[in-house]
């Protein structure tokens, strides 16, 4: 019996895909756990929409991400932390207070998870920091660490 996988199954396949599997194995486990459809000429046209939308959610997001990179290009964040005398900071500067900054300034909302570089700024002057927006897409935050009077 051929089936349409509505989650992806271990052992048969991913979600999307059309594999054929015996009968009882789809009328008594597949389909009961909603797992799969039977395949008919309605669930592929179903099936064919669903990946149009997919496709077209994901040019969107890549779209965004672009645009969200080419705005980045121009921010500079400012923070001023208490510095010893060698230079050294009292605290750092973490992801998320960058993310924060960034949504509350400028209203681009980023997950500190995005960051390819890891880790605080825990030095005076300028950093640049990577981040990976999308697949092949990557930005640059500019932070500029000043010492605090």
């Amino acid at each position: 019996m051929k089936v349409i996988l509505l989650a992806d199954v271990k052992k048969v396949g991913k979600k999307g895909q059309v594999v054929d599997v015996s009968n009882g194995y789809a009328s008594n486990f597949l389909i009961p756990n909603k797992l799969a459809v039977m395949q008919t000429e309605k669930s592929m046209e179903i099936l064919e929409n669903q990946k149009e939308h997919e496709r077209i959610k994901k040019e969107k997001e890549h779209e965004l991400a672009l645009e969200i990179a080419e705005k980045l290009k121009d921010i500079t964040l400012e923070f001023s932390l208490k510095a010893g005398q060698n230079g050294k900071l009292f605290g750092s500067i973490s992801l998320k207070q960058i993310t924060e900054k960034l949504q509350q300034e400028y209203g681009i909302d980023i997950d500190k998870r995005k960051f390819i570089d890891k880790g605080p700024i825990q030095m005076l002057g300028i950093s640049k920091l990577q981040l990976e927006l999308d697949k092949g897409v990557t930005g640059t935050v500019t932070v500029h660490v000043k010492e605090e009077e």
